[in-house]
């Protein structure tokens, strides 16, 4: 049972950032998990998706208030059909077994992604998450599904384009805040934190925009290894960064100058 408790975050020991309040996990090893095993990849899909459930329920203890995680991709799209059905197949499954539970615990559900080209039954179990939860803060899980950076990207500038063919916009007035209002992650904020697990380092046409500032922690666990203790070693890394955003610290600054 997925049980999310209010937990306060523990306070940055002195000299390091605050937790994250938005941490993405591409969620990378399935395939390899079960070839170590002799199994077929779906088995390591269906053991990937208990390692989510084990990772949502321990993030709100690693200070986490926002998850996104990498489920299926436009490229996922080449896999060979039985593994496609397959991935569908779970998604289905895991909303049906834990979309009640997971309102119960006050958590907010958001699919990112292309809606076009999904199945019916996969549409109407995306469309029945999103609305179930719509009122829930608590804890927010957004899930990147038939998502692809590029492809996000693409979709935002076309948008505006026949907007601005339409005359209801003009060139002039875009800029990095309206253009991220177009893409599908404008639901919430872009991530602190992007973690890789498989020891992997590499987006993978994820996030693409959206991770201009992140932090990155690249683990070396394959993902139905992974639950909240992987979690909590990756916001402990990611709180002994200094973050920037491009600037200089205060006396390197007054050096400079």
């Amino acid at each position: 049972m997925i049980a999310l408790e209010k937990v306060t975050p523990m306070a940055p020991a002195s000299g390091q950032s605050a937790p994250p309040l938005h941490a993405a996990i591409i969620m990378d090893g399935n395939g390899r998990w079960a070839k170590q095993r002799g199994l077929p990849r779906t088995l390591g899909h269906r053991e990937g998706v208990q390692a989510l459930k084990r990772t949502i329920e321990g993030a709100p203890a690693a200070g986490v208030g926002r998850l996104t995680v990498f489920g299926f991709s436009t490229e996922n799209w080449s896999r060979p059909p039985r593994e496609v059905a397959d991935l569908m197949g779970l998604m289905k499954a895991y909303v049906t077994s834990d979309l009640e539970r997971l309102h119960r615990g006050g958590v907010r559900i958001h699919i990112l992604g292309r809606r076009n080209g999904l199945p019916d039954d996969v549409l109407e179990i995306v469309e029945r998450a999103e609305t179930r939860t719509s009122a829930n803060s608590r804890f927010h899980l957004q899930v990147a599904f038939n998502y692809g950076g590029q492809a996000d990207i693409l979709d935002a500038a076309r948008a505006f384009a026949e907007d601005v063919k339409a005359g209801r916009a003009d060139p002039a007035d875009l800029d990095p805040v309206g253009f991220q209002a177009r893409l599908s992650t404008a639901v919430g904020p872009p991530p602190d934190l992007i973690i890789r697990t498989s020891g992997e380092q590499r987006l993978s046409n994820f996030l693409l925009w959206e991770a201009a500032y992140a932090e990155f922690v690249f683990q070396d666990v394959l993902w139905p290894d992974y639950g909240p203790e992987h979690l909590a070693a990756a916001v402990a890394e990611f709180r002994t960064r200094d973050r920037r955003y491009g600037g200089t610290e205060p006396d390197q600054a007054v050096a400079a100058g």
